[in-house]
């Protein structure tokens, strides 16, 4: 943002502190405006014809700026991918305590990437792993979608859920 002297427009439309339009004048007359007020000359609309230039304590306006830019950071939730790992030949108990891990992490609004590494021979029954998997999904279902269905990429399978949006 261009201040002051750094203004290199020749004349420019000319708005005072209160927001009143002074009219298009020449950029020496809208800095002396500026200095009579003892405020700064801000280009405001560059783009425009002429740029539009604002009669602002600067210093004031670029405080407020960054008190709106860290009160948007502070309301933005940040999404993070956690990742449950599971095995194709899983027993009930370790099954159910990997769900209730997923839930827990789905219903915080994160992203849960369930995955099966495949070991030794165990490759060559994929689709045991990709029952697994659709059980998973199938279990959460109620605070989740799938958001890929799973696929094997390498020694592994993964299948990515994502919370479901409340309206």
């Amino acid at each position: 943002m261009y201040v002051n002297e750094g203004i290199r427009a020749r004349e420019l439309r000319v708005i005072d502190h209160n927001g009143d339009q002074l009219g298009v004048k020449t950029r020496n007359d809208a800095l002396q405006l500026a200095e009579r007020a003892n405020l700064d000359l801000v280009l405001v609309a560059p783009q425009a014809k002429p740029p539009v230039a604002r009669v602002m304590d600067y210093g004031k306006f670029k405080f407020e700026q960054q008190k709106k830019d860290r009160e948007v950071r502070k309301n933005q939730k940040i999404i993070e991918l956690k990742e449950v790992r599971l095995s194709p030949t899983i027993d009930e108990h370790d099954f159910q305590t990997k769900l209730r891990n997923g839930i827990k992490f789905l219903e915080k609004g994160d992203k849960v990437k369930a995955s099966i590494r495949f070991k030794g021979r165990a490759i060559t029954h994929k689709e045991i792993g990709q029952r697994v998997l659709d059980r998973f999904a199938e279990a959460c279902s109620e605070v989740a979608t799938v958001e890929q269905r799973a696929k094997m990429e390498g020694r592994s399978m993964f299948l990515l859920l994502a919370p479901k949006v409340e309206k």
